[in-house]
């Protein structure tokens, strides 16, 4: 029994791998693109947002994603530096099921000041939001899919991580993790990410 056990568990792990190394891929790709997961840069372009619903009566669903599509339990990070100017312009991580099951989270650019900030997703969208008056420079992100949760961190140094958020996420389906981004008005912005990465948890 105890062999058998460990032949599963080498199977799942090699699945979760599989799924986890599959090539990078874009929903949304942007005209102005370079780089690879370890430092990607973005241009990104006006009218582009992800939104369903709540308050603004509005569905948007045409950001840049770039992604691998993952099974299993998981922890994302990844660190953005990006140069916001408008109103909702925005930079971060999401996880994503479908147009109607998703989370992303990051910085938000709200009235001049930084947010971190985490979008629910789940037919609609909820948005909460912790304000940051001192612009930092970067954010360093860490995203944790576990069962039929999503745990949220977030960090402005690399090391001391705070949660923002703990949120139900549908469990045992495949989901694209990946860094994203919007300019819901009208101006593009730029945004560098750094060492995004996917690994497997127990």
């Amino acid at each position: 029994m105890k062999t058998l056990v460990l032949i599963f568990s080498a199977v799942i792990s090699s699945t979760f791998l599989y799924a986890q190394n599959n090539q990078m891929k874009w929903n949304n790709e942007p005209k102005k693109w370079s780089g690879d997961e370890k430092k990607l840069t973005c241009t990104i372009e006006p009218n582009t947002d992800f939104w369903r619903v709540t308050h603004y009566g509005f569905i948007r669903d045409n950001g840049p994603f770039y992604y691998k599509e993952v099974t299993g339990n998981f922890e994302a990070s990844v660190k953005i530096s990006g140069h916001y100017k408008e109103l909702f312009h925005q930079a971060g991580l999401m996880v994503r099921i479908d147009e109607k099951n998703w989370i992303k989270t990051g910085i938000e650019y709200v009235d001049g000041v930084q947010n971190v900030s985490a979008v629910v997703t789940r037919e609609v969208s909820d948005w909460s939001v912790v304000p940051r008056h001192d612009s930092p420079a970067s954010i360093w992100l860490k995203l944790l899919r576990k069962g039929d949760y999503v745990e949220i961190k977030y960090s402005f140094d690399g090391v001391k991580y705070d949660m923002l958020r703990l949120a139900y996420f549908p469990p045992n389906v495949k989901a694209g993790i990946g860094i994203v981004a919007a300019a819901p008005g009208k101006q593009s912005f730029d945004v560098t990410y750094e060492n995004f990465e996917v690994k497997a948890v127990e």
